[in-house]
C-alpha cells in the first residue's frame, strides 16, 4: 500500500530546506518588505534570491 502525500498538490515542490541567521538590520529589511507586500518571510527570501539570478556570471 502506498502512503498518500499530504499538503497541497504543486508543480514546484519545495524540498530543500535552508536555515540562516540574520542580523537585526537584515531581518528588519526583510520584515518591512514582507509587511509591505503582504507575504511570508519565506516568500520574501525566495524573491530576494531570484533577484540575484541576474548577477550570476555565465
Amino acid at each position: 500500500m502506498v502512503a498518500k502525500k499530504r499538503g497541497r498538490p504543486t508543480n514546484n515542490p519545495k524540498t530543500n530546506p535552508i536555515h540562516v541567521r540574520l542580523d537585526e538590520e537584515t531581518l528588519s529589511v526583510l520584515d518591512r518588505y514582507c509587511k509591505q507586500e503582504v507575504i511570508s518571510r519565506t516568500e520574501g527570501i525566495r524573491r530576494g534570491i531570484k533577484k540575484l539570478k541576474d548577477d550570476i556570471k555565465k
